[in-house]
């Protein structure tokens, strides 16, 4: 955590992800999750969706070199503590984006998302990004936050129905190896709500197979709202490096945040999965 005099200074977290109309999830979901913990919250946007509850109906990606300005502009003025990178939708904009990763200061925390669907099934990531976000931005990750199902597809496993004994952990250290310094593969679509911390052995910090792995317990909340569920994660997880804590302590709040967040879903807000609320709005408006 900060002290002293670097308390003074208001911490800044950077988004590189899409825009949902719906305010939902993407950006809109990681300024939400930024302002909850206390974090000061910037945006490059990387592609306009035209979506809601049920679904998305149309996505408009925003031209490479422009992504690349956004986050220019505000690096150079504002600065930056931490980075959460979402969705990239293309192979295009995901090189500008591994360019902007290169240009920020030595040592900024970079928190990747690895979007490829959104909650309503809608197909968000194309092949060749799919290739790219492999290739340029994995390795560029501080900490990789995919659910089960991105990361059977970021380790090129078949996709199954179900969870096997064993799969989650096989598979966090699968995408381990591709290289992003640590992985936290998240609970919600696996038999039981529990995130799995996976990061390299102090003593043999090359080798996915002896990585330290950590289990990060929470409650399924059947009644609430998921829509923006994995944008919270991995927001209140950026913003917590920002803060300064190490990429363990940074999870097991995201893990508890994102689990409160789900229970305060907004269930009345559309018609398909309601939105997360990682502000506690009913709580602010005074319903018990």
């Amino acid at each position: 955590m900060r002290t002293g005099e670097e308390l003074t200074r208001t911490p800044v977290a950077l988004t590189i992800a899409g825009s949902d109309s719906g305010g939902g999830a993407g950006v809109q979901a990681d300024l939400k999750a930024f302002a909850r913990c206390g974090v000061h919250g910037a945006s490059a946007i990387t592609a306009i969706t035209a979506q809601n509850t049920v679904g998305v109906s149309a996505v408009h990606s925003v031209p490479p070199h422009f992504v690349l300005e956004q986050v220019r502009a505000v690096v150079r003025d504002i600065g930056v503590d931490a980075v959460k990178v979402g969705m990239l939708g293309a192979a295009e904009v995901a090189h500008a984006v591994a360019q902007a990763l290169d240009e920020l200061p030595r040592g900024t925390p970079v928190v990747v998302d690895p979007v490829m669907v959104a909650e309503s099934g809608a197909r968000l990531l194309d092949s060749d990004a799919q290739r790219a976000l492999t290739t340029q931005i994995l390795p560029r990750a501080t900490v990789l936050t995919p659910n089960l199902l991105e990361a059977r597809a970021l380790a090129g496993a078949v996709d199954r129905a179900a969870e096997r004994d064993g799969e989650a952990e096989a598979l966090a250290r699968a995408v381990l190896a591709l290289g992003p310094g640590s992985v936290v593969l998240t609970g919600g679509h696996r038999t039981r709500a529990v995130d799995l911390f996976v990061t390299p052995s102090p003593e043999d910090d090359a080798s996915a197979a002896t990585a330290v792995v950590v289990e990060l317990d929470g409650e399924r909340q059947r009644d609430g709202a998921s829509h923006g569920s994995g944008c919270t994660h991995s927001s209140v997880l950026a913003a917590q490096l920002a803060l300064g804590r190490t990429p363990l302590e940074a999870a097991q709040v995201a893990r508890a945040l994102a689990g409160e967040a789900v229970a305060h879903g907004l269930r009345d807000v559309g018609s398909g999965a309601g939105p997360v609320d990682v502000l506690d709005l009913a709580a602010r408006r005074g319903v018990a």
